[in-house]
């Protein structure tokens, strides 16, 4: 999740000097209940000890309303095929919620 908001501050620091100024917080779309649950937690458990700093980075980012972290459904998560083994229906749906086409397909 970290990764990922330092990825949406880089793009939207691109995005500004382009002139083009965001209107609404940037969106990170997570289907990790616990790492939701995590940075939205003000108490700092034993269990997190390792991801504190990661933590007050997201939790600041949050209350900045820079970025904010919906949750989606895991079915949901059109990364998902660019990063994990899926089957073939999840693959076509995919490809096409994305708009790619299978520029080997026959017109």
């Amino acid at each position: 999740m970290t990764q990922g908001i330092c990825e949406i501050l880089w793009l939207r620091k691109l995005l500004l000097g382009l002139g083009f100024k965001p209107k609404d917080t940037m969106k990170l779309f997570c289907d990790n209940k616990l790492a939701r649950d995590i940075a939205d937690n003000p108490v700092q458990h034993d269990r997190t000890k390792h991801v504190e700093v990661d933590r007050h980075f997201i939790k600041e980012k949050l209350e900045k309303k820079i970025v904010s972290i919906p949750f989606v459904e895991s079915e949901g998560q059109l990364a998902d095929v660019l990063t994990h083994a899926v089957c073939s229906r999840k693959f076509g749906n995919s490809l096409d919620k994305l708009g790619m086409c299978d520029i080997y397909a026959p017109t």
